[in-house]
């Protein structure tokens, strides 16, 4: 990925509509914020992605986007030499006999032993891989109640700046610009309140998977104090699903509740 030499650059890819839909209150506001690192540019929601290519950073949650496809296969080919019965003991799920269902945000997901996929979600590939690699892999280590950020996930601290980059700053503006909305779309998916020991202005956990339950503790600005934000996983996510499909829920859910605030937020009044 390519570094704006200058904000102007930036500047110059953008509307210059002023819509605020990013969050920041005026283009060149955001095209600084890029020039500075401190937003990718696919934060503009009306960003030609043509023109803004030499600065849009690859994707790492997974594999490059060349095999996408044969690593999706592969996993579909190793569920036609799952035991779906024995899986649906390790990873908390059902077995009807033909398919393994499991909840995922609350909603079923099922396989069958052809690998065909059903689902009252939309089948979208950061919900499909992790869902496949907990079928495969999960070790039914039950959850724990032990809540550790992504850099204490095996493996997890290398990838820690990326993670809290696109997933724990990106849902941070979400919830800073609409957080009533925010608030609504994590209860959206059966979050339930945490205890009191992680009591923040917002604190839900989102039972993502099963044995691979997702917390977010949100803290807005107080008296000079910037609002922050943090995603905490139960300690038994090395056990049951690994920090890469943890990486691409994260990602995942932040590029959804980003589309969903756009969509149904209200004005947002900057007087």
């Amino acid at each position: 990925m390519a570094r704006p030499e200058n904000v102007m650059q930036v500047f110059s890819l953008l509307d210059k509509s002023n819509c605020r839909k990013c969050g920041e209150k005026t283009c060149l506001a955001f095209a600084g914020a890029v020039y500075q690192g401190r937003r990718p540019v696919t934060d503009c929601p009306t960003i030609d992605h043509d023109r803004a290519r030499p600065f849009i950073e690859t994707a790492v949650a997974g594999p490059p986007e060349d095999d996408q496809d044969a690593f999706l296969k592969d996993l579909v080919d190793r569920i036609t030499r799952c035991d779906l019965r024995q899986a649906a003991a390790r990873t908390g799920g059902r077995f009807d006999g033909e398919k393994l269902t499991v909840k995922v945000l609350g909603k079923d997901f099922s396989v069958d032993s052809s690998g065909k996929l059903y689902s009252d979600i939309h089948m979208i590939p950061w919900v499909v891989v992790p869902f496949l690699e907990y079928v495969l892999n999960a070790k039914g280590q039950p959850v724990s109640g032990d809540w550790v950020s992504f850099r204490e996930l095996a493996g997890g601290k290398a990838r820690y700046p990326l993670f809290q980059k696109r997933c724990e700053e990106g849902m941070q503006r979400i919830a800073d610009v609409y957080t009533d909305l925010f608030d609504d779309l994590t209860h959206l998916f059966q979050a339930r309140q945490v205890e009191s020991l992680f009591d923040a202005d917002i604190s839900v956990i989102l039972p993502v998977l099963p044995l691979v339950p997702l917390m977010i503790c949100y803290w807005k600005a107080d008296e000079g104090i910037g609002s922050s934000l943090n995603i905490f996983f139960d300690r038994s996510v090395d056990a049951n699903l690994g920090n890469a499909s943890a990486f691409t829920l994260g990602a995942g859910l932040t590029q959804m509740f980003e589309k969903l605030a756009i969509r149904h937020g209200c004005v947002i009044d900057h007087t």
